[in-house]
């Protein structure tokens, strides 16, 4: 049986378990939606593979394990869409789970996806003693002090480090991921550990770079949100090149960091296989992550390969690729195709700016139509305050007099 198969089966199992005679429909229902269809799996499908590299001689345990963190990942998200946070209308291409079902239900389908999580691993157990070093393990990942909890909390700090954020925010529960699978396995955990947040660290810098770089359709939820609220992030902090230059380093290291284990040369194979579907597709095309990137097109993969031509300035941000061209696979693209590309990313950055342009003047005339009361205003907008308080900062729009305060 494949590993999405075997995540799907745990994960269904464990979603009927919950909805028992007497269970209030409509939480039910708010649950299942949260989990059912998913995203990637991306964190139950790791915890598979390091389960299966050490052998997986507990298949059970091991798809329980996977569905504990998957289940977690799922709550995570129902609260990280909540008004007080994200206040995200959309997840995983539908409307989230507060946008469909209110936010006193998601608050508690959230809640109650956790407790599940820890039911699904003592129901696969049993008596095992690996039960215990997986429970400790899970509830590491989401909890305080470095847990997915704390991740969160990270937002409402005034200053935070972005690798700090980062790896409570993400990184905990992929090292959960990791060492929960070998854990299932029979196998010590804390060597895995590494790995886990390397790789977690390295699919938050990917969302930031999608956040930044894709379309809201591509990743089936609002783009352009560390922006907009103000969130830690690694484009913000280090530039998409840089942000790319990070992903690619991070990747090596956890490739690096995976311990000795019967199935070590497969899971390294997997993890460079996996790197490259974090991006968003139109920068994914190039075969590695190192090419140095412009305004979200590699000099190179514009180019294929043509040193000649591949270097170009887009206002005045000028950047050369580096020296080793990389085979595509494809035809050299015309000069005449190179310079209709360059423009119509060039168009897009444009459009980007003209529409801050016009949102700032919404926001400065919402203020003045209510007379600096910001509660007003961002009702006006549609805004929660709290948005509306993140784009006067973004904005740099100067303080209003006390009693319209956000």
């Amino acid at each position: 049986m494949d590993s999405t198969t075997r995540i799907e089966q745990a994960l269904a199992q464990a979603l009927a378990s919950a909805d028992g005679p007497g269970c209030p429909p409509r939480l039910a229902a708010a649950m299942r939606h949260a989990v059912f269809p998913g995203g990637a799996r991306i964190r139950p499908r790791l915890c598979l593979a390091v389960a299966l590299a050490c052998g997986d001689d507990r298949p059970a345990l091991a798809d329980a394990a996977a569905a504990s963190i998957e289940l977690m990942h799922c709550a995570s998200l129902v609260h990280d869409d909540l008004p007080c946070f994200d206040d995200a209308p959309i997840r995983r291409g539908k409307p989230s789970v507060h946008a469909a079902f209110g936010e006193r239900l998601a608050v508690l389908a959230g809640d109650a996806l956790i407790v599940l999580a820890f039911e699904t691993l003592a129901r696969a157990a049993g008596a095992s003693p690996r039960l215990a070093p997986l429970v400790g393990i899970v509830g590491r990942a989401v909890g305080m002090p470095l847990g997915i909890s704390a991740g969160q909390a990270w937002e409402c700090e005034p200053k935070v480090a972005v690798a700090d954020y980062h790896l409570a925010k993400t990184g905990a529960l992929f090292a959960g991921a990791t060492t929960a699978g070998a854990a299932a396995a029979g196998f010590e955990a804390a060597p895995w550990r590494m790995l886990g947040e390397k790789l977690g660290e390295a699919y938050q810098v990917a969302d930031d770079i999608r956040d930044a770089a894709a379309d809201a359709e591509e990743l089936g939820k609002p783009v352009a949100r560390d922006a907009t609220l103000g969130r830690p992030s690694a484009v913000l902090e280090l530039g998409l090149d840089g942000a790319i230059r990070r992903l690619d380093l991070l990747v090596g290291e956890a490739s690096a960091s995976i311990p000795v284990c019967p199935g070590a040369g497969a899971l390294r194979d997997l993890i460079h296989t996996e790197a490259r579907l974090l991006l968003p597709k139109r920068l994914a095309r190039r075969t590695d992550l190192n090419a140095e990137t412009t305004f979200e097109v590699s000099a190179v993969s514009v180019t294929n390969g043509d040193r000649a031509s591949s270097g170009f300035t887009i206002g005045n941000v000028s950047r050369r690729p580096k020296t080793e061209a990389r085979p595509v696979g494809e035809p050299p693209r015309s000069p005449e195709q190179i310079k209709d590309l360059v423009g119509r990313v060039a168009l897009k950055h444009l459009v980007r700016e003209t529409t801050d342009v016009i949102e700032r003047l919404y926001i400065e005339a919402a203020l003045d139509l209510t007379k600096d009361n910001r509660a007003a205003a961002a009702l006006m907008l549609g805004l929660s305050r709290q948005s509306l308080y993140v784009k006067l900062r973004r904005y740099g729009i100067s303080a209003l007099p006390a009693g319209g305060g956000v």
